[in-house]
């Protein structure tokens, strides 16, 4: 399956680096400094036609996640055909400089289900119950 991408002048084709990657990468159209602790919304240019009862969802190169504290997440809507904006968070203490063509975040398109909602008094649950946030131990 292929995804149709319009892109604007200077941005970049999303690409993966293996055939097999989950996510495809967003490349920056130009360089910028992402300041310590702060945040910075980067157009890329990037405009996707999302196949029916799909979603992409943006999330954080690991990379930059793990050496550089910098964090990011969206989600694209089916409907949408709007450049993808991202919103980057350095959450270092140190400013990163990013280049042109740089990966800024991973595009991921993902099968969606469009479930309605129901109002009830009780839910049935499961195994686990309403136990969360580390009730299973370490």
């Amino acid at each position: 399956m292929n995804i149709k991408v319009k892109l604007d002048e200077g941005a970049y084709l999303p690409v993966r680096a293996h055939e097999t990657d989950a996510g495809a990468d967003i490349l920056s159209p130009k360089g910028f400094v992402l300041s310590a602790r702060s945040s910075a919304i980067i157009h890329t240019g990037v405009h996707v036609e999302l196949p029916p009862n799909h979603a992409g969802i943006l999330k954080s190169k690991s990379g930059l996640n793990v050496k550089c504290n910098i964090v990011g997440e969206g989600v694209i809507d089916e409907g949408y055909d709007g450049e993808i904006v991202v919103k980057l968070y350095n959450l270092g203490h140190t400013p990163h400089v990013f280049h042109r063509k740089d990966k800024l975040i991973q595009l991921l398109i993902v099968p969606v289900l469009y479930c309605g909602f129901e109002q009830v008094d009780a839910i049935d649950g499961g195994e686990r119950g309403a136990d969360g946030f580390g009730s299973t131990g370490r």
